[in-house]
């Protein structure tokens, strides 16, 4: 019973759109957007939590805003996507017998583990953006180790699929004149063939160049259309007649004896249909135009599906999106001092230490220990700068800040500029309360103490009375309400 069912499946799940070339251009699509995610994902993971002998850029000051907001939009467009490559490979997935040897199971596996990997890692990521964790474990870091589970079971699965990769990577080498798919068994594709492949066709397969002789037979592979509703939707795609009255159906052009538009008139040899019979999908010629719009159809909803998306979110990191920004959590140029805020200061537990009159900067050198208050650190002479909030969850905003430099901050405490230094918050817990800062960064003019956020005194939640901005780096290493300033070397 379970392999006539899963045989019949495969069979009303043939489609024009269910091919391997279409799998192809998905799969590339899909690939692509990967390895853009899982590159620019270790180069947040590890300004975040480096290496010992690792060194970051500084410039462009907006690098971060740039490889986050493609990090995000590419995980965004991922979704839609992904969806598309399930609904074109779902035939293989139901096929029977469902493994056939040792290399077939490694390639399901692989193709399983991918899959379940990749619909964790986007649904986990996307939750992620609204900053809401319906789950036990630590989202960071299951994130980063998934990515190599994931980029891993892809590797395994393009080299079980290479030989039907490059067979149908480029266009005219997967369709004929026609328009119609060219099918080739030689290299192991494993979904079902729209059409009944006529002997040229055949011949066609073991010499894909080959011009077919005559035209090949249309229409998917034979199998009775379900009844109801399901029926006529596929009956209306395939341009197939509606069942009689009697309980039949009228047979299709192609299937006539005494059609004249057959080639070869009506004595030419050829199938017949009862036209008592139930009509199959195979009855149905659908035309080689019809295909190639059916196709188009396919991926033009797709594609539409995809800019959407994207469209509708990138706001949240790129000025040009910003007036389409309807779904993104964050939206620009809205908070104190018209810029976003993550973390609030009575999330963070910090309303009654960071206002509190004889609040202190610490900051402890290596032979020398200084404390400022405010009014000290303004003494000490301001610099302004540009520079963006970049968050992990991928909204950013350039903004104007105006504070101490790091570097002279650590002059003055008898420190070289380019020492590595550690930030601690009035924060009492949170794994971003204490926050290491490497030379390069410490040594950059354009990295501050900031006092002041576009003209304007610090708002609390943006953590007044004193905070650390730095370019390219994420807004979680943007320590605010800092008390204390270590240099480490």
């Amino acid at each position: 019973m379970l392999r006539r069912l899963l045989g019949d499946s495969r069979a009303v799940l043939a489609s024009p759109n269910r091919n391997a070339r279409s799998a192809v251009v998905f799969g590339r699509l899909l690939g692509i957007a990967f390895v853009i995610c899982f590159g620019t994902g270790l180069f947040s993971h590890f300004l975040q939590d480096p290496l010992p002998w690792m060194r970051f850029p500084t410039r462009p000051t907006q690098l971060y805003q740039f490889t986050q907001g493609l990090h995000i939009t590419a995980g965004i467009a991922i979704i839609p996507l992904l969806f598309a490559k399930l609904n074109t490979v779902m035939p293989a997935l139901l096929q029977d017998p469902p493994v056939r040897g040792p290399l077939h199971l490694l390639e399901r596996l692989s193709i399983a583990v991918f899959v379940s990997a990749a619909i964790v890692q986007v649904g986990t990521g996307l939750v992620n953006t609204y900053q809401w964790y319906p789950w036990p474990f630590p989202f960071r870091q299951v994130h980063y180790a998934l990515s190599y589970v994931l980029i891993g079971s892809l590797v395994i699965h393009i080299a079980t699929k290479l030989p039907i990769i490059v067979r149908y990577w480029r266009a005219k080498d997967s369709y004929d004149a026609e328009g119609r798919f060219v099918r080739d068994d030689t290299v192991g594709s494993e979904l079902p063939p729209y059409g009944l492949a006529h002997p040229a066709q055949r011949d066609r397969a073991s010499d894909p160049r080959g011009a077919p002789s005559e035209p090949a037979s249309e229409g998917p592979a034979s199998a009775p259309y379900p009844r109801g509703v399901v029926g006529r939707v596929l009956r209306w795609v395939d341009g197939a007649p509606a069942a009689s009255t009697t309980g039949g159906a009228e047979p299709s052009r192609a299937s006539r004896p005494d059609d004249e538009s057959r080639p070869g008139g009506p004595d030419a040899a050829g199938p017949t249909q009862d036209p008592s019979a139930e009509p199959s999908l195979g009855a149905t010629a659908t035309g080689g135009s019809r295909e190639r719009v059916a196709r188009r159809g396919f991926f033009a909803g797709v594609a539409a599906a995809t800019a959407g998306v994207v469209v509708l979110t990138v706001g949240q990191s790129s000025r040009l999106g910003e007036p389409f920004n309807v779904f993104a959590p964050r939206q620009r140029g809205r908070g104190p001092a018209g810029l976003p805020v993550n973390r609030t200061a009575r999330a963070a537990g910090v309303l009654a230490t960071a206002t509190a009159a004889d609040w202190t900067l610490t900051v402890v050198g290596p032979r020398l220990t200084r404390t400022f208050s405010r009014a000290e650190l303004v003494a000490l002479g301001m610099t302004e700068v540009a520079l963006p909030i970049s968050c992990v969850e991928g909204w950013s905003q350039m903004a104007r800040w105006k504070g101490i430099r790091m570097r002279d901050l650590l002059a003055a405490v008898q420190a070289e500029p380019s020492s590595d230094v550690r930030v601690t918050s009035l924060e009492r817990h949170g794994g971003y309360r204490i926050m290491d800062m490497g030379p390069e960064y410490a040594a950059d003019p354009t990295t501050l103490v900031a006092l002041e956020l576009n003209g304007a005194t610090l708002d609390l939640d943006h953590g007044f009375p004193a905070r650390i901005i730095a370019p390219g780096r994420p807004g979680v290493l943007q320590t605010k309400w800092i008390e204390r300033i270590e240099v480490r070397s």
